[in-house]
């Protein structure tokens, strides 16, 4: 009775291990990067089931890539075991633009366009004292303005790219600029430039002609830490012949 217990009982031990494989496993091959009816035929043929669980749009990839697998590759398995794969698609989602309404901070909207998979990208700055910097002045898609079409529902591919106007931080003040020794003309482009206005032009004796001039007195005077607000003017004293300390340095 013990032995035929004791036969039984390796019989039965025997038969488990053999019908679950206990203590085999195989390595799992990469597929990824092949095609699906390749990658499902090198599978099938190391005794592997495959399905397909998810697709995704890929810009610059074929349909039917393999670009992600489970479980990974290297890793061990039971013979028999199903492969997952996602694969690449032909045609790409179509997503719906978030509403602007509230939402017309441009680090806020452009996170929410990144979560779905879109590419937000700033192609201008203007300054607006009307409104806080980085805030949403205009939003284009594919050089068109849509930014009044997102408030009835506007759909792109994904992976889109959409651009940005946003607006940045006025600046009231500039740095008072150095025009002594400088021509009128040059002056003028300096004082111009500097978002400042040329106010009066006041010539000495000697200025015959003020175009060919020189400035060798301004108000307000240089410094290298004052500040002007915007549009204010600035007074240039001219005289004809370069000022000699303006060789010399003993400005």
């Amino acid at each position: 009775m013990l032995a035929l217990l004791a036969g039984l009982f390796t019989l039965t031990f025997w038969w488990l291990k053999c019908y679950t494989n206990h203590g085999e496993s195989v390595q799992v091959p990469s597929y990824v990067g092949m095609d699906l009816r390749e990658a499902a035929r090198k599978a099938r043929s190391r005794n592997f089931d495959v399905a397909v669980s998810d697709s995704i749009y890929m810009p610059g990839k074929a349909p039917g890539e393999v670009i992600m697998q489970d479980p990974k590759a290297e890793s061990r398995v039971k013979e028999g075991r199903t492969i997952y794969f996602i694969v690449t698609k032909n045609n790409p989602d179509i997503i719906k633009l978030p509403a602007l309404a509230g939402s017309d901070d441009y680090e806020l909207y452009s996170r929410k366009l990144s979560r779905l998979g879109l590419k937000p990208r700033i192609i201008s700055r203007v300054a607006d004292p009307k409104v806080e910097p980085n805030v949403i002045v205009q939003v284009l898609y594919r050089g068109d303005t849509i930014t009044r079409d997102i408030r009835r529902g506007f759909t792109v591919e994904m992976g889109a790219t959409i651009d940005f106007v946003v607006s940045e931080a006025v600046t009231l003040t500039v740095s008072i600029p150095d025009c002594v020794c400088q021509t009128l003309d040059a002056a003028k482009f300096l004082v111009q430039t500097s978002d400042l206005s040329v106010g009066a032009i006041i010539p000495n004796g000697t200025v015959t002609d003020p175009e060919t001039a020189y400035v060798y007195r301004q108000s307000p005077k240089y410094d290298v830490n004052g500040i002007m607000r915007k549009g204010e003017q600035i007074d240039l004293y001219i005289t004809q012949d370069k000022p000699r300390e303006c060789d010399t340095g003993d400005r």
